[in-house]
């Protein structure tokens, strides 16, 4: 299959026709102003009254049908009810509108055959228009007519107006392009919605000590641990070193909690009596709600527990006195001055610390318009032919957004806007396209789970401040057989500085909160919690209605990121070669300057550096100067748009099949023995080449250390009368002639040089190192 060309990767500056052309200098002035305005046809179905019963009850099962056009839509039905209430709105887009007249007909659902009970028009020539922020337009009372267009009795109440996606009956509304969708569930799925993480909280559990254990086998010396459950996370300490009835451990136990606190932290102090057997000493539970809370590094009061005997006392049941009881000693606590990291640190959407209390005021606003996609790839298929059902998800901070889906279209037009509030610059903003495979309500499609189509990042501190960035950004999935091209989402940005002092400010703190350097954690610890805060957040998503749901969360938040991939490191060693590059590009000019490839240059390079010797003052002053001349040049050449995903960097374009399918397998594997086993040598062969070049390193290391060692005792002892010779001829002679007899020592002409290694680097080459000790 030929790939498709590299110009397709691109990004593409665009020029929508943003908030409806409404500009007032340099901002636009309505309240969706980076979106392109979509005019609708509402119509809002609040009740009716004195409708006649066709039963023998006098009853009637009403209802309302919308009709406009080859678009229907209804209401639902109440049962015997002459004065029903709906409150319904129904949508239709003006650019599907093939109509001139809309109708609103009431129906008995008991009556299949004769269901008509009376009907309403309106001319769309006369509909009024509306535009927020206006007031609602008022219901009004409207008198049924017959199919010959006389009056009958019931009334229906409507009211009927021309809007935008900016009207608040928006969100809510039945919406004409998803008239396929069927069930309140359904309907639900397609809708937009604004969803928040929970508030996660680290936990710390400081296990101090237990007294007066009770094992079963008192001839033994007990081996004694402390297990901590919460919810689905268990930890264990290690065993304690004092084996007896009053073990020690001083060791700390890490959790995530997310608020609201639902499931109590469970304790239990158990004795390892056999290798696969462990009895339980005692249990306890503790609330979180009732554990106290930490803003800083000082120390909270440590508290002892009373141990239950072989069971936790639930919730619900009279608790015993106790006279004695084993205790356990320890300091639990709520960390409110660290940030729980649910993202990767490369790009994090918030750094703020969980307690508000530490939060500092927002230096700006970040806009989003979400404005269409284009050129999407169809991602199933529905009645005999290929369709996409596609909606966004935009995660930045705490907040989660959710675009309605556009049924059946390869190039939805979303245009919606969202707005957070920015707290640090140095953070992303994720944006996700996915394909909506629950449009039959809930879970019953089987199990089946929303596509991912592609998502973007932006960081904001790329961004300038106060600029509207409209552009397309490329969709790029990597598949097993390689990276794909989705298609496109197009989209408005802007982020706005509230206070440009402050943002300047941002700039000297620390990026994450004091706690994280004053009390770090660990890099294990680290990645053990943030597997457990993207858990807890998928979880609590998948749980809101509509749910956004787990496969959504894990794409936005990059789970699995850390996991090895070829394509990941070749791409990763790569940067390291681009980032050495500068180094190695100054050392080859600076070779030809010592071979005098240019004898121009070598004369100019000898006269600045005789300059810089006996005039040291100018060095650190020309290399400021020198550094700001060179920014000052390069500003006509700054980047003017965001960054985008990059194929190239990534090695997605030439990536090898297997490296593919090896990135894609699970884990643990689900390869066949044989496909495992070539991996395995491949990965071998690999870590042989990063094993000798970090044995090299090690041995230049140690030949550094073996200077003054005193292992080989004539080298030892040449550098010992090397040192005193040179402190002697450094102490008598000035520094700059020093300087200037090795600048021009190093700067000699070719004439003068010679191709064996000099005699510094023979001696050094000559000392021992460790590699004899090897095995």
């Amino acid at each position: 299959m030929q790939r498709p060309p590299m110009e397709d990767f691109s990004l593409k500056e665009t020029k929508p026709h943003l908030g409806g052309g409404k500009i007032t200098g340099d901002k636009l002035t309505s309240t969706y102003d980076l979106v392109e305005q979509m005019q609708y046809l509402y119509v809002r179905v609040v009740k009716a009254k004195d409708l006649p019963g066709k039963d023998v009850t006098g009853g009637c099962d009403p209802y309302v049908e919308i009709k406009l056009g080859n678009y229907k839509g209804t209401t639902r039905h109440f049962e015997k009810k002459s004065n029903p209430e709906w409150n319904q709105v129904f949508a239709f887009s003006k650019d599907r509108i093939q109509a001139s007249v809309l109708e609103a007909t009431v129906k008995d659902k008991d009556f299949v055959k004769d269901d008509f009970m009376g009907r309403v028009f309106f001319d769309l020539n006369e509909i009024p228009k509306r535009v927020p922020p206006d007031s609602p337009l008022a219901p009004q009372w409207y008198r049924l007519e017959d199919r010959k267009g006389d009056k009958v009795k019931g009334e229906l109440m409507l009211a009927v107006w021309w809007g935008t996606q900016a009207d608040e009956a928006f969100p809510e509304a039945w919406h004409s392009d998803a008239a396929a969708v069927s069930g309140p569930d359904g309907l639900a799925n397609i809708r937009s919605k604004v969803y928040l993480s929970p508030k996660l909280w680290y936990l710390r559990v400081n296990v101090i000590e237990a007294q007066d254990l009770l094992p079963g086998d008192k001839g033994r010396f007990p081996e004694v641990y402390v297990k901590a459950i919460l919810g689905n996370q268990a930890l264990r300490t290690r065993i304690s070193m004092s084996k007896s009835i009053n073990p020690m451990w001083n060791e700390d136990l890490m959790f995530v909690a997310a608020e609201p606190f639902e499931e109590p932290l469970i304790l239990s102090v158990e004795d390892r009596v056999a290798p696969n057997k462990d009895e339980v000493l005692g249990r306890c539970a503790i609330p979180l709600q009732y554990v106290d809370r930490r803003l800083d590094h000082k120390a909270i009061n440590t508290r002892w527990y009373n141990l239950e005997k072989h069971h936790v006392l639930i919730e619900g049941e009279k608790k015993k006195e106790v006279k004695f009881a084993s205790r356990i000693h320890m300091r639990i606590c709520l960390e409110g001055g660290y940030h729980v990291l649910d993202e990767s640190t490369h790009y994090s959407s918030d750094l703020r610390p969980t307690a508000k209390q530490l939060w500092k005021s927002n230096i700006g606003v970040l806009e989003v318009g979400i404005l269409n996609a284009h050129g999407l790839q169809p991602m199933k298929t529905k009645d005999g032919r290929a369709t996409t059902d596609a909606y966004c998800v935009a995660k930045y901070a705490q907040k989660w957004v959710r675009t309605r889906t556009i049924i059946d279209s390869f190039a939805p037009k979303w245009n919606e806007q969202y707005t957070w509030e920015v707290y640090d610059p140095c953070t992303v903003i994720t944006i996700g396209v996915f394909d909506n495979c629950h449009l039959h309500g809930g879970d019953k499609s089987g199990g089946s789970r929303d596509s991912r189509i592609g998502k973007v990042r932006i960081r904001l501190s790329t961004l300038e401040t106060d600029r509207v960035y409209t552009h397309s950004y490329p969709l790029l999935v990597l598949h097993p057989s390689g990276v794909k091209k989705m298609g496109e989402i197009h989209l408005a940005v802007r982020f706005t500085c509230s206070s440009l002092l402050n943002m300047m400010h941002m700039y000297s703190q620390p990026l994450l909160p004091k706690m994280h350097y004053v009390h770090p954690l660990t890099v294990s610890q680290l990645e053990s919690l943030r597997h457990q805060a993207t858990q807890i957040v998928s979880m609590r998503l998948s749980r809101a209605e509509p749910p956004l749901r787990k496969e959504v969360v894990e794409y936005m938040l990059d789970v699995g990121s850390h996991m090895w991939s070829m394509r990941r490191s070749k791409a990763n060693f790569f940067r390291i070669m681009g980032v050495l590059s500068g180094l190695i590009a100054v050392g080859k000019w600076f070779d030809q300057i010592c071979h005098w490839k240019n004898p121009i240059t070598t004369v100019l390079i000898h006269i600045l550096f005789l300059i810089l010797v006996l005039y040291p003052e100018l060095i650190l002053p020309t290399i400021f100067l020198y550094l700001f001349l060179i920014g000052v040049w390069y500003y006509r050449w700054r980047p003017r748009n965001p960054p985008h995903m990059d194929t190239r960097l990534s090695c997605a374009e030439n990536a090898n099949p297997d490296e593919l399918d090896e990135e894609f397998d699970t884990f643990p594997t689900s390869r066949p023995a044989d496909i495992v086993r070539m991996r395995y040598d491949r990965l071998r062969s690999i870590a042989g080449r990063i094993q000798t070049v970090v044995g090299d390193l090690a041995t230049q290391g140690e030949r550094l250390q073996s200077l003054l060692s005193w292992r080989d005792p004539r080298a030892t002892a040449l550098f010992v009368i090397f040192c005193l010779i040179a402190a002697i001829v450094l102490y008598v002679t000035p520094f700059q002639v020093v300087a200037l007899l090795t600048g021009f020592y190093v700067l000699r002409h070719p004439r003068f040089r010679h191709k064996l290694p000099s005699v510094p680097l023979n001696f050094f080459r000559r000392l021992p190192a460790r590699t004899d000790c090897m095995l």
